[in-house]
This record gives structure tokens, C-alpha cells and sequence, in this order.
């Protein structure tokens, strides 16, 4: 066989345009500032981002995310870029991702939907996996309509009445069965958590949560600290999904037990919080929590908050 007769498999890098509104409800962390994150975690997720653009507004459009213009705008950057991809800073409701696709013709995600495109991808652990797909169900079952599209081109009434909206209702409640189930086996995890944190509690063995902004050096630290690579180190936002404990020696024959956990970041998505409340609470439980801090960032103390 040659050369030419070989083919790449691996899927096209996606080309993505980054959008973002700036209402000024947050004076500490402008557009600008957010896009720059957004980047990062588009190019985390295997985009490369040919382009962005940010809006001052009081409030987002409730039909366009951004104003009608600048959507129109949009438009032309595609024919000058080739994006495929646009990624909005904020989440979008099912309204304005529905009219954004039609007028652009692309795909449209929100900064919730790539951070759990994220997790999923760095979810090692069947623990991990679970409490992912828990998310997504979550972010998915209000935006279930879109999935329809000879459903939703009118949002109800004439036309949209008969099998096709008992089929909807029969996939919602299929989607609100899974994630009773999976809440039921995250709440199993959790109380299997607690009875290792009762066992470590009976062996006197003091506990040390390392939290932090994501990709502030946790990892790094971890592996510093048990001295082996141990933990998942990368310079990548989420890198570490899953938690990592180990036993660490303090010196003069002491010792603890030292947990990396997932990183927070600005907006974070309300599902991931609710799903992942069985890792989070390794923090809660924690005797001592050992905050890393990247000095170096200028946002630093936004990250602290």
C-alpha cells in the first residue's frame, strides 16, 4: 500500500468564532478578559479559534444573544474565517442558539456545553464518566425541543399537535427517568465516600484538600509533594477531573492524606456543580484546605473569588 493510498481518519480540526456581551455586571472581569479564557477552553476542547468578537450591552438580546447587528456581522466574519463553531461566553437559552444556527448555518454551543465537553473528555474514572453524563442530561433535557427541528420551527400550536408531541413527552421522560438513576448511583458514590472518610477519620489520619483555580498548579503541586507523578499535570484548564488522594509524609514521622480536586473557573456551570457534588464534598471534609494561587496571573484575585 502507498502513501497516497492512505487516508486520515482523525476527525477536521473544528474552526471556532468566540462571542461574548458585556453588561458590566461584573466590573473585575471584562469581556475581553472572559474571551481569553474562552479561547483556552476552546482550544482544550480541539478548536482552533480563528476569531471573536464582544458586545457593550446593558442587557443580552433575549432573541440574539447579541444584538441583532452585530449577529448580521457574524455573518461576514464567516465568509472571511470559515468558522464551523460559534461559541458563545454566556449560557444561551434554546431560543437564541435555534436562531443564531439558522441565520449562520453552523453549529452553536455555549461556554456550559464546552465545559462539559471538557469534563467528558477527561473523565477517567467510571465515577467521573457518571457524574458527567449526569450533567449532560441535565443541560440537555430544557433544550430537548431543538432535537425536533419539524416540531420547534413554530414553537407549538398548528401543526405541531398528534404523535410527533408524544413522542417529545415519551423522550423527556425517558431523559428525567436516566437522570433519576443516575443521581440515585452519584448519592451511592457519595455515601461510599463518606465511609472511607469515617475509616481515614478512625486511623487518625489528617486530611488535606488542595483547591484552586483550574489549571493554577494543584496537580503539579501533588506530585511535588508525594514525589512521583501521581496526578494528571498538564498546562490545559481541567486537566484533573477526577480526585487524586495519596499519603503524604510530613516529616518527624507524620503524615496525611493529600487530595488534588477539580479546578473552579469563572461561570461555572450550575449542572457540573450539582453533579459533582459527591467529589466536591471530599473538600468539605477536608481538615486543612491548602489554596494554590497562580501570583502570576493578573486576575488572580478574581480567581481567589
Amino acid at each position: 500500500m502507498s502513501a497516497r493510498d492512505l487516508h486520515d481518519v482523525a476527525p477536521p480540526v473544528e474552526r471556532a468564532f468566540l462571542v461574548a456581551v458585556d453588561t458590566g455586571d461584573d466590573p473585575g472581569w471584562s469581556a475581553q478578559d472572559s474571551l481569553v479564557e474562552l479561547a483556552n477552553l476552546a482550544a482544550t476542547a480541539g478548536a482552533e479559534v480563528v476569531g471573536a468578537e464582544w458586545q457593550n450591552r446593558r442587557h443580552v438580546d433575549p432573541k440574539w444573544y447579541v444584538g441583532k447587528g452585530k449577529a448580521e456581522d457574524l455573518l461576514a466574519a464567516k465568509g472571511e474565517t470559515g468558522f464551523g463553531l460559534v461559541v458563545a461566553d454566556d449560557e444561551l437559552s434554546p431560543a437564541q442558539q435555534r436562531a443564531l444556527e439558522e441565520l449562520l448555518k453552523v453549529k452553536v454551543i455555549d461556554r456550559s456545553r464546552l465545559i462539559l465537553d471538557i469534563f467528558a473528555q477527561h473523565a477517567q474514572t467510571h465515577e467521573g464518566r457518571l457524574q458527567v453524563e449526569l450533567a449532560q442530561l441535565e443541560y440537555q433535557l430544557p433544550r430537548l425541543t431543538r432535537l425536533w427541528t419539524h416540531l420547534s420551527r413554530t414553537g407549538g400550536g398548528i401543526g405541531t399537535r398528534g404523535p410527533g408531541e408524544t413522542q417529545l413527552e415519551t423522550d423527556r421522560r425517558v431523559i428525567r427517568e436516566r437522570i433519576k438513576k443516575f443521581k440515585e448511583r452519584v448519592e451511592q458514590i457519595r455515601r461510599q465516600r463518606e465511609t472511607a472518610a469515617r475509616g481515614r477519620d478512625r486511623r487518625l489520619m489528617p486530611t488535606v484538600g488542595i483547591v484552586g483555580y483550574t489549571n493554577s498548579g494543584k496537580s503539579t503541586l501533588l506530585n511535588a509533594l508525594v514525589g512521583s507523578e501521581v496526578a494528571r499535570a498538564e498546562d490545559k484548564l481541567f486537566a484533573t477531573l477526577d480526585p487524586t488522594s495519596r499519603a503524604v509524609k510530613l516529616g518527624d514521622g507524620q503524615a496525611a492524606i493529600v487530595t488534588d480536586t477539580v479546578g473552579f473557573i469563572h461561570k461555572l456551570p450550575h449542572q457540573l456543580v450539582d453533579a459533582f457534588r459527591a467529589t466536591l464534598e471530599e473538600v468539605n471534609r477536608a481538615d486543612v484546605l491548602l489554596e494554590v494561587v497562580d501570583a502570576a496571573d493578573a486576575h488572580f484575585a478574581e480567581h481567589r473569588a
